[in-house]
């Protein structure tokens, strides 16, 4: 088998009205989205959120992997990662153009799964064809108040989720303890309440005072208390609260999760599919994890990301986001999105390959040009 085609391009979806997190504000969400095609008639795609750079992950797969790539056979994806990287490593590592080799990547392991006739979870292993997933949400919104954001973790609740995750950052601490407070006491002392802060904080200090202040609502876990680089503040910070730390969303390659590790700096892990260097790459972080006994629980994608859960051993949960709220607009240009039942559970996709096709429909609609 052969590859006789690459193609990448980005798409644009819109938002209804701009929604925030603690140190940005989104109108509109993009992805690259990249089809491999070979002689035998299979077809593979990928994707990863642009964060407004899709074109120059698209054209980063188009001018420098694409090379790379037509001709060999699509089944060899532990070697063409490698050349993939280190034929871009002098400009590479991480960022775009992992993003790019992430896009590339899944849609290898989709070729080799619909070669083999086998669905993504039971290829790499089979260990659940059921996953638990938790509602995502919380965002910052200018007409939102304490009662708007208990109204959205009721609606969770009565989709059947007991874990909820909410933003943090954007106000003062003060503030924010209120809003968590709120939260907590609309849901209830028996569910799962997470936090997550986008890395807003810019010391120990500052990061402290607010996780402090949090702690008397029992959160799960606070996300990004620091941005990611500044690993050994991060480190100080998880050492210093009675929750873990959870990070990893914006992180790459295995080396990076292991110093995340090594230093104390994360007990929980979040690697996302579509950033890290694909499922190459993110196998290679779940299992390094197991070795420690850490959890994972990656960031967005749920649609890939649930079947990567049901092919190890320490999955902790899915990230799962509501279209109708406005946040993630992924699902308008999936074909079959996965949902979660009514106990927040997401039963994976059995069709060979990753299982997730998309509208090519909708992909012309929002095709960025």
């Amino acid at each position: 088998m052969e590859i006789t085609a690459v193609e990448s391009f980005p798409i644009k979806l819109p938002l209804e009205s701009p929604v925030s997190f603690s140190n940005r504000t989104l109108t509109f969400r993009d992805h690259a989205i990249t089809y491999v095609r070979t002689d035998e008639g299979h077809e593979g795609v990928g994707y990863s959120l642009g964060y407004e750079g899709a074109p120059l992950v698209a054209e980063a797969v188009e001018s420098l992997l694409r090379p790379m790539l037509l001709g060999e056979d699509p089944r060899d994806t532990e070697r063409l990662w490698h050349e993939m990287y280190d034929g871009t490593v002098q400009i590479g590592r991480t960022g775009l153009l992992l993003r790019a080799i992430s896009t590339v990547d899944i849609a290898l392991w989709d070729v080799k799964g619909k070669a083999a006739g086998e669905p993504l979870h039971r290829l790499l292993g089979g260990h659940s064809t059921s996953v638990p997933s938790y509602a995502s949400g919380g965002y910052y919104r200018d007409e939102k108040g304490h009662e708007a954001l208990r109204g959205e973790m009721r609606r969770y609740l009565d989709e059947g989720h007991d874990v909820v995750k909410m933003k943090v950052g954007r106000l003062s601490a003060a503030e924010e303890a209120e809003r968590v407070a709120a939260v907590r006491d609309e849901i209830g002392d028996d569910r799962t309440l997470l936090l997550d802060a986008n890395g807003v904080w810019e010391s120990s200090t500052e990061a402290l005072r607010n996780c402090r202040a949090f702690a008397p609502y029992d959160p799960y876990f606070i996300e990004e208390p620091v941005m990611i680089d500044r690993v050994e503040t991060m480190a100080t910070v998880n050492d210093a609260i009675d929750y873990p730390v959870a990070t990893g969303e914006l992180e790459g390659t295995r080396h990076n999760f292991a110093r995340l590790v090594d230093s104390g700096a994360a007990t929980i892990l979040q690697p996302d599919v579509t950033v890290c260097g694909g499922i190459t790459e993110w196998l290679k972080i779940a299992n390094y994890a197991a070795a420690y006994d850490v959890q994972i629980a990656p960031h967005y994608n749920w649609n890939i990301h649930a079947s990567l859960l049901g092919a190890i051993e320490n999955g902790l949960w899915v990230e799962y986001f509501y279209r109708d709220m406005d946040v993630k607009a992924f699902d308008d240009v999936v074909a079959d999105p996965v949902r979660p039942d009514d106990d927040g559970v997401i039963d994976l996709p059995d069709r060979p390959g990753h299982g997730v096709p998309l509208d090519t429909d909708a992909l012309a609609t929002y095709e960025w040009t």
